[in-house]
């Protein structure tokens, strides 16, 4: 897999450039927001690590430049820790976002689950939408439909329904989900995925008590119907 790290301190991309070549990825570097927007767009790249603070073009403005023709994830690098800040890379279309000084093995965690969650079967068609039996969703407006019907979705069941859909027949664990949906530094109770799947059923299932899309897989996890 290939990855993108996108920093102007080149310090800092030579450690991170060593760190994951070292875990078998393939690593291309650039040092200024432009210059990523040009090569995420021929590049072929499974993720893309993007500072905020960059000459020419900032990551969030490249950011928002990628997602006009590309839904590769990016993980947002920063010193800024507010949440006000986070909040907004979330809007321009990242998909995680880490603060310096940060822990590799925190990054390559991070960078790990969102290539697990990507690297997947049967993705939307080149227009967002993905469909599994009489279920419809978009994964650009974040809409979902069954049998061609509106269904209001929160953002956590929405993420936790694409996942499972991107992959059918690939069983989670409860932790797993966790961690890919909801993030490593998540402090709930892990009973939160089996709340989140029972009314994704209420909403989902023609028949909810006899759910025929997301099934249980005994001792452990969930899975989505292939």
């Amino acid at each position: 897999m290939k990855i993108l790290v996108v920093d102007d301190e080149e310090l800092l991309v030579k450690g991170l450039k060593f760190n994951l070549e070292n875990e078998g990825y393939e690593v291309d570097a650039c040092y200024d927001g432009q210059t990523a927007v040009d090569m995420a767009r021929t590049g072929g790249y499974s993720l893309i690590l993007l500072d905020l603070m960059m000459p020419k073009l900032d990551g969030l403005a490249a950011c928002m430049k990628i997602r006009e023709f590309s839904t590769v994830p990016v993980i947002m690098l920063t010193a800024k820790s507010e949440d006000a800040d986070k909040l907004i890379g979330f809007e321009c279309g990242a998909d995680d976002y880490i603060t310096k000084p940060f822990n590799i093995l925190e990054l390559k965690a991070r960078v790990r689950a969102l290539l697990r969650r990507s690297s997947i079967q049967g993705g939307p068609d080149p227009a967002g939408r993905m469909t599994r039996g009489p279920i419809t969703i978009d994964t650009e407006r974040r809409t979902a439909q069954v049998d061609g019907k509106p269904v209001e979705l929160t953002a956590k069941e929405f993420d936790l329904v694409e996942l499972l859909m991107r992959t059918p027949g690939k069983v989670y664990s409860r932790e797993n989900l966790l961690d890919l949906v909801w993030g490593y530094d998540y402090q709930g109770d892990i009973r939160t995925v089996d709340v989140h799947i029972r009314r994704l059923r209420e909403k989902l299932e023609r028949n909810p008590a006899e759910p025929a899309c997301i099934i249980t897989k005994w001792g452990v996890g969930y899975y989505f119907s292939e």
